[in-house]
């Protein structure tokens, strides 16, 4: 009820004339984009490639493996998984949502109107920021762009408490909230930044007035799945991404760019986490608010890890920065750098077991053996370029101690003789049996030579 009455205010805002004068001629512009799409294949749009193209199709290669893992669940955002059967459930509730919203804007003094004017210029901007071809026409698209973008700043803003919550399936059942947090950051469903930042200026205001930044909600609203302190996320409120997921992916990234490093004979990839530990390289949790924090320091031969609480919605995550990392090329791939090197690590299910036990790794998934096939699966068929990446330094000093000679004896003796307190046992006994053979090998020499008078 409440979609038809958004979509009926998008009508009259076209049949009263409140439709910037550049979009009045939607016939012809839909015939203009018909011809276009004969033109271009569907998968590639001509702005593919570029800068402004941020939001893309997870690619065949990585969406095989874990199809699942790109796909909304419940919630449809954006122009590729619009109209799908299985996600209309949540569109009678973004009608209502975008009700609520325009009722605190008309308050304000701002009308519907003011919203189509603000988004209907960006069209091709918002075109060429999905790497398909839309075959939509230029009402549809700025009526999606309105109906969903007004639909997230709502949701939190309720969420967050900024208005005060009213009675709502999707706020009251406890298993909607994480499946539409999850489904906000797909990389298949997103809008562009730029639409969510004009819509929260019109319906909330300025961050320069004294309000929050639509980075500030965003964030609030997202860490309710990742419980980081407040005082992290501040760094990020006045940050703009691409879209959500980028903006989410930011909020982790330590405040140093990659490094590039020149090649040696040490820098490339490491050895598992059992071979590194008998080796004599030490694992350590580290105290972190991003994940991505690992150092490695050569004098103890220490390698610590922040600790990593491995779900459903992190691992989720984890596969979407990875897809954005390897479709958008102006962007650094930490993410991509830090699943490369994790999977590694944990080659075996004992590998994962061995970090589990040191405390690194928490298991939620279902066992060591499904920690180890995620980071196998999330590695796969990505680029990576261990020289400039930001981990360069950590993969050269782990392999420069792991190959240093002195190191891998005494841990090799160490592993022998002192890993369980039988073999200890068994050292010590036979360095006392070795000891008294020695003491009784003097004396005799010793009465040889000076025989007693």
């Amino acid at each position: 009820m409440m979609l038809r009455e958004s979509n009926r205010h998008i009508n009259q805002s076209t049949q009263g004339g409140s439709w910037p004068h550049h979009a009045i001629n939607i016939g012809n512009l839909q015939s203009e984009l018909e011809l276009k799409t004969q033109e271009t294949p569907k998968q590639l749009s001509r702005s593919a490639g570029r800068t402004s193209c941020c939001i893309f199709r997870v690619p065949r290669s990585l969406a095989e493996i874990n199809k699942k893992a790109y796909q909304p669940r419940i919630l449809s955002i954006g122009p590729y998984h619009h109209g799908t059967e299985e996600l209309s459930m949540i569109e009678e509730h973004k009608g209502r949502f975008l009700h609520d919203l325009l009722a605190r804007m008309e308050g304000r003094g701002v009308r519907f109107v003011e919203l189509v004017k603000a988004i209907a210029p960006m069209e091709d901007q918002i075109r060429e920021s999905y790497s398909e071809t839309l075959d939509i026409g230029s009402q549809e698209l700025i009526q999606m762009m309105i109906l969903d973008g007004c639909f997230i700043i709502e949701l939190f803003c309720k969420v967050v408490r900024r208005v005060k919550p009213q009675d709502n399936p999707l706020l009251s059942i406890p298993w909607m909230l994480p499946h539409l947090t999850r489904d906000l950051l797909a990389l298949e469903n997103q809008i562009p930044f730029f639409v969510l930042k004009h819509i929260f200026t019109l319906a909330v205001g300025s961050s320069d007035n004294g309000n929050c930044s639509l980075a500030e909600l965003a964030l609030n609203f997202f860490n309710r799945m990742d419980d980081r302190p407040i005082k992290v996320l501040k760094k990020y409120y006045h940050m703009e991404g691409k879209h959500l997921l980028d903006l989410f992916r930011w909020s982790y990234i330590p405040e140093a760019q990659e490094p590039s490093m020149r090649k040696t004979k040490f820098l490339r990839l490491i050895q598992p986490a059992k071979k590194l530990d008998v080796a004599g390289v030490k694992f350590k949790p580290r105290n972190s608010s991003s994940f991505l924090d690992i150092k490695f320091k050569n004098i103890s031969g220490t390698l610590e890890i922040p600790i990593l609480k491995l779900d459903d919605f992190l691992s989720s995550l984890l596969l979407n920065f990875v897809a954005f990392e390897q479709c958008y090329h102006d962007c650094t791939k930490h993410i991509t750098t830090y699943a490369t090197f994790m999977g590694r690590l944990m080659n075996t299910p004992a590998d994962a077991g061995f970090l589990s036990d040191r405390k690194i790794v928490e298991d939620y998934l279902g066992g060591d053996e499904e920690v180890a096939r995620f980071f196998s699966i999330i590695g796969k068929d990505v680029a990576f370029d261990i020289e400039k990446s930001y981990l360069c330094e950590v993969f050269e000093g782990v392999n420069r101690y792991y190959q240093n000679g002195w190191h891998v004896r005494w841990a090799g003796f160490k592993h022998t003789y002192f890993n369980t307190p039988w073999s200890f046992m068994s050292a010590l006994a036979a360095l006392i049996l070795l000891i008294l053979t020695m003491v009784q090998s003097f004396y005799a020499v010793y009465a040889y030579y000076f025989p007693a008078n």
